[in-house]
């Protein structure tokens, strides 16, 4: 992004929180249909494509005091696939209700489940574009367990390398899930897995 864009969607942000009209339409006439064709390309229903963008666009102006974007496309992004998510979770538990009487347990599982697998595809995102060494200490550590130790070993780096490289990859996980506005939704869904 040019220092020109960049200073563009700083404006258009400012102009967002302060309520002007002219700055949401502005932002919805550059993304709403690069957001489609995400939302199309992960329900493969044109309607229900259309219905999430909606949504989505309507959830950025309720809500506009609330949110910290910093980078806009990549807020509507992440909004896009999580709203996905969360359309595919009603769709299968409204389904669950219709055949099975009191499945609070199954359907919160479920829940669980598509929480867990957008919260992996959005890390799985953030780790490819990392810096490459911190992109494998950070698949040897988490993905594969391996300990500190052995990716030292295995890369033939120290482990105060290893120890650096993971704290980069983790200080570079953060900081994007704070940009995109998933920090807080992150947080809560690991506190909940550990309880």
């Amino acid at each position: 992004m040019s220092q020109s864009d960049n200073n563009d969607e700083v404006h258009l942000l400012k102009e967002l929180r302060e309520g002007d009209h002219a700055a949401f339409a502005c932002i919805y006439d550059r993304y709403w249909k690069r957001m489609l064709l995400i939302a199309w390309n992960h329900t493969r229903d044109e309607s229900l494509a259309e219905d999430i963008v909606h949504e989505v666009f309507l959830k950025l102006w309720d809500n506009r005091d609330n949110y910290q974007i910093t980078n806009i496309e990549g807020f509507l992004v992440t909004a896009i696939k999580f709203t996905v998510f969360n359309s595919y979770r009603k769709e299968k538990n409204r389904k669950r209700l219709d055949g099975v009487q009191d499945n609070a347990q199954l359907i919160q599982d479920d829940e669980k489940e598509w929480d867990g697998i957008f919260l992996q595809e959005y890390i799985d995102g953030v780790v490819e574009q990392m810096p490459e060494k911190c992109k494998i200490v950070f698949k040897h550590s988490r993905e594969e367990g391996l300990k500190n130790s052995e990716i030292a070993v295995l890369l033939n780096i120290s482990e105060k390398g290893v120890e650096a490289n993971l704290t980069r990859a983790i200080k570079i996980l953060k900081k994007r899930m704070e940009k995109d506005g998933l920090y807080l939704f992150i947080s809560a869904y690991l506190i909940d897995r550990m309880i």
